[in-house]
């Protein structure tokens, strides 16, 4: 019962992303810059409400009481937050731009560097699913190159900057909520910046009367989809809440396209051997569930 709780929960917090996602073209006259601002303004204290609700709490008190033996997080809090609020700012601005496909390509892209990230900094062994799949994504990424010379710089952003920003939320121990609302706090200062300025220079509620309504709802979808997403992984064995992650970026593109991009000629067959490396991996993953759930019932 609880681990169909669980994947309800994820594919729910999925949902929620993509929707997050489509609902960026509703919110004119504001920027990516302030959209990102007022959802960070918004999730904060939603975040903090969260935290205390699911007694997270001690997480935060456990990462700052480090901060006087532990002089390095002073440094890596800050950068680790950085590295996050690109990706976020990133996700609220790409939609506003015709920049969705490429993000899109990049969450699909993510989990073959997570792979190689893998290997490469902490040894991970390659199982044969992810040699196949990580050959197949290469060929996408081999296309890529040939066809445009390079990739776009939305798929180099999230390829090169969340996993630099998963290797030293691991190195630094600080891979849990606390450090997440840590990492939250710290982009409220920019986020609060960008709000300013969008007033700065004309009051978006006045053109739009519909904004605040709107905003509060940005803020209702970030906050629900982050608890739908920590609630999952409470109910989920890792691989399983792991395999669920690649129903996102099949959100994505569907809401790009929902936008008005399309997938062009030359991009094909960039997606669809990327596509078919990611079945690849959700097919590992469902391989290794089944093997353990046997495994399970003959322990009993």
């Amino acid at each position: 019962m609880s681990q169909s709780r669980g994947v309800f929960l994820s594919i729910s917090a999925s949902f929620l992303f993509g929707l997050m996602y489509y609902f960026t073209s509703f919110l004119h006259p504001l920027s990516g810059e302030e959209i990102f601002g007022w959802r960070m303004a918004l999730s904060v204290p939603m975040m903090t409400v969260l935290m205390f609700g699911l007694k997270d709490w001690p997480l935060v008190h456990a990462i700052l009481g480090r901060l006087r033996s532990e002089p390095i997080l002073w440094i890596a809090l800050p950068f680790s937050s950085f590295l996050l609020g690109i990706q976020l700012l990133l996700f609220m601005w790409a939609p506003l731009h015709h920049l969705s496909l490429d993000v899109s390509l990049g969450y699909f892209i993510l989990p073959l560097s997570l792979i190689l990230t893998g290997r490469i900094v902490f040894g991970e062994r390659l199982t044969r699913f992810q040699c196949v799949a990580a050959i197949l994504g290469f060929v996408g990424i081999a296309n890529e190159l040939i066809q445009v010379g390079t990739f776009s710089w939305p798929v180099l952003v999230i390829n090169i900057g969340y996993p630099i920003y998963f290797v030293l939320r691991r190195k630094l121990n600080i891979n849990n909520m606390g450090g997440l609302w840590i990492e939250a706090l710290l982009t409220l200062p920019l986020a609060l910046w960008f709000v300013w300025q969008g007033f700065d220079q004309q009051n978006p509620f006045a053109v739009n009367s519909n904004l605040w309504f709107l905003v509060a709802g940005l803020g209702l979808i970030s906050t629900s989809a982050l608890i739908c997403h920590v609630m999952s992984s409470r109910y989920l064995p890792m691989g399983l809440f792991g395999l669920l992650g690649y129903v996102e970026p099949v959100l994505l593109v569907g809401v790009s396209l929902l936008l008005g991009e399309t997938i062009k000629d030359h991009e094909w067959m960039t997606f669809i051997p990327i596509w078919l490396a990611v079945g690849m991996l959700a097919t590992e993953g469902i391989l290794e569930l089944k093997r353990r759930h046997k495994q399970s019932e003959w322990g009993a």
